[in-house]
């Protein structure tokens, strides 16, 4: 099992800034296992960082102010779903007689924080501050280096004072015997009405699961999207009868037998949406340097969200769901399918040599060719249309003055010839009435 509070690995990745850096993933939120990664990613660039001053807020952002000031503090960050906590902790002097100065914090500070669609930590120079940097933490040391919120999009927001929110149920990660219950417990609920596919995307129940885990998960077990989630959950045990299971002595040596274990060890949903995130947390990278991450290994794991040959919908609440085959009986009838998004990369893979460069140039002056003359089609002036139809009159006159008399003449016999015959039809049924009444 792995251990959030005590177990570090220096292979963990600071998934989230691969959010805006990926096409796999331009529609990702961060989910449970990105935040926890921004938790180690905090722990491990903040270890023996002494930080100092006021925790300053930038001028755009809405979320409230941080009222921490103090002369030498420590940082630290956990997890706790899609939770993330940094505790702002004063470092007492070893002088008795030093007092803390008037306006400064004596006791820690505890910042909540929610990501939103885009948010993580950066831990940067001053003078290197990212652009969308909304909330900052200064440090000491000279020269001093910036602990920064980021967040382009500012969905994301911060608590000062705050604490773990109560409507969320315990974090399916790292409190998987509590979550487990608290699903078990509340499947007479009403929200277990609804498809399984928006059921796993309740906080209250699944706190972590996002958009591309419930996709995995229900893809590893064969479950469509669509079917009531109390039918898929109401055969699970309260306990999970596998978990820390010691190996028995006298193994089992009938194939079946094994076969049949496997099946039920791999079949329990709650199961998956316990382990499946800590497969994304474990599967290490390159480092904590945003800038050089390498998220191939997140890309190779993905077997359904945004794979080529699966299928999508929109989901009740107009979240895209990836699934294979059957979307199931409780699909939205009127939902379309999103087009499906290639695995290329975005043009900008900030490579700036010079062959890059060419080649950018030339798409950009291509497409602003295309938009003027885009321009010019749907705003022709009037003169030009008078033009144009003074045009096809000219050339209709023309072709009247070549053409020799005799054919004239005898175009006009024919367009002549046409009424005469009309109404000598008119003047014989007119006579044949004639003729009919007279001999009655």
């Amino acid at each position: 099992m792995f251990d959030n509070q005590h177990v570090f690995t220096n292979r963990a990745v600071h998934f989230l800034v691969w959010v805006q850096n990926s096409s796999v993933c331009s529609n990702k939120m961060p989910e449970g296992p990105e935040l926890h990664l921004a938790s180690l990613y905090v722990n491990k660039m903040c270890n023996g960082v002494v930080f100092t001053g006021p925790v300053r807020k930038s001028d755009v952002s809405k979320s409230p102010d941080v009222p921490f000031t103090c002369e030498a503090y420590r940082i630290t960050a956990t997890s706790r779903g899609k939770e993330v906590k940094l505790t702002l902790t004063p470092i007492k002097s070893d002088d008795p007689k030093q007092r803390v100065k008037s306006g400064h914090a004596d006791q820690p500070m505890a910042v909540v924080f929610r990501f939103g669609m885009s948010g993580y930590f950066r831990f940067t120079k001053e003078e290197e501050l990212p652009k969308h940097a909304h909330l900052r933490f200064y440090s000491k040391e000279k020269p001093c280096r910036v602990l920064s919120y980021v967040d382009a999009r500012r969905f994301g927001s911060w608590e000062p004072n705050g604490t773990w929110q109560p409507e969320r149920g315990p974090c399916i990660m790292f409190e998987y015997n509590s979550f487990r219950e608290n699903v078990m417990s509340h499947l007479t609920d009403r929200a277990f009405d609804r498809p399984i596919c928006e059921v796993l995307l309740n906080q209250k129940y699944f706190n972590g699961i996002g958009n591309y885990l419930r996709a995995e998960i229900l893809f590893r077990l064969n479950i469509p999207p669509f079917v009531p989630a109390r039918t898929v959950l109401e055969g699970l045990e309260s306990q999970d009868l596998f978990d820390n299971e010691k190996p028995v002595k006298n193994e089992i040596t009938d194939t079946k037998t094994k076969k049949k274990r496997m099946k039920e060890e791999t079949a329990d949903l709650l199961r998956l949406c316990h382990s499946v995130p800590l497969e994304v947390v474990n599967l290490g990278g390159k480092g904590y340097d945003p800038e050089k991450a390498d998220y191939s290994d997140f890309e190779a794991w993905l077997q359904c969200y945004y794979v080529d040959g699966m299928k999508s919908l929109r989901d009740h609440n107009g979240r895209t769901m990836w699934f294979k085959g059957d979307p199931g009986p409780m699909a939205p009838k009127d939902s379309k399918s999103p087009k499906a998004k290639k695995r290329a990369k975005k043009e900008d893979d900030h490579d700036y040599t010079d062959k890059k460069k060419v080649a950018r140039s030339r798409s950009v002056s291509t497409s602003k060719k295309k938009l003027v003359k885009g321009e010019a089609m749907t705003k022709m002036p009037n003169k030009e249309k008078e033009a144009g139809s003074k045009k096809i009159k000219t050339e209709k006159a023309l072709r009247e003055a070549n053409t020799p008399h005799h054919e004239k003449k005898s175009a006009r016999r024919r367009k002549s010839s046409i009424p005469d015959q009309a109404a000598c039809a008119v003047s014989q049924r007119r006579s044949g009435r004639v003729t009919r009444q007279s001999a009655k």
